[in-house]
């Protein structure tokens, strides 16, 4: 078995945060309500495109505010994450995290839990895949460093967008309710969990 985790909403407790954000940019600029809500899980390149009438926006206003914002966020474990990393750590499962995030933003996560890069086989960002999100390009790039195959692999997601990649991949799906509710994730997830704090291997198996 291996396992890969979305970042966002998943391990770190970040998206509601990106939320909020997104949501003001998105009125803003756009005129579009809930953009924040419209975007999850798709990597900055995937955005660009409803800026396609006017990019200096995206790249000249809300990408420096996007940075800065993100070196100040908070990046706060989800509930039982931490926890639960280590002890497939412990097991031996090979583990990666798989993030529409890029390299300069996870750096900031790194220095929030400098130990993060250590609890993990391998950590890919959206610099290491072209596809975003719901394209399975990026978890089945996940197996192929970790050395697995799909009907054995676990994804944990919190996004439709996500799910959807994991499903399209050939894994399992399991559902983090910390982004979307429980009764909408439950038809597309093989399980939706709250979080991680009553969620063990033995549970994984």
């Amino acid at each position: 078995m291996i396992v890969l985790f979305d970042f966002d909403g998943v391990i770190a407790d970040t998206e509601g945060q990106y939320t909020v954000f997104w949501n003001e940019m998105g009125l803003k600029h756009l005129g579009i309500e809930e953009f924040g809500l419209k975007i999850k899980g798709q990597t900055f390149r995937q955005i660009t495109g409803y800026f396609s009438e006017n990019p200096s926006v995206l790249f000249d206003v809300i990408e420096p505010q996007l940075n800065k914002f993100e070196e100040e966020m908070s990046y706060d474990y989800v509930p039982g994450a931490l926890e639960f990393i280590k002890e497939l750590k412990q097991a031996g499962i090979r583990t990666a995290i798989v993030t529409s995030s890029h390299n300069i933003k996870m750096a900031n996560a790194y220095r929030a839990h400098p130990e993060l890069p250590d609890l993990v086989d391998a950590i890919l960002t959206s610099n290491d895949f072209k596809k975003s999100k719901p394209d399975p390009e990026c978890f089945l790039k996940g197996m192929e460093v970790l050395g697995g195959k799909p009907e054995e692999t676990v994804v944990f997601e919190d996004s439709f967008h996500g799910i959807a990649a994991g499903r399209a991949s050939g894994a399992r799906v399991i559902g983090l309710a910390t982004t979307n509710k429980s009764e909408a994730l439950a038809p597309l997830c093989d399980m939706v969990i709250d979080d991680f704090t009553h969620f063990s291997l033995k549970d994984l198996m």
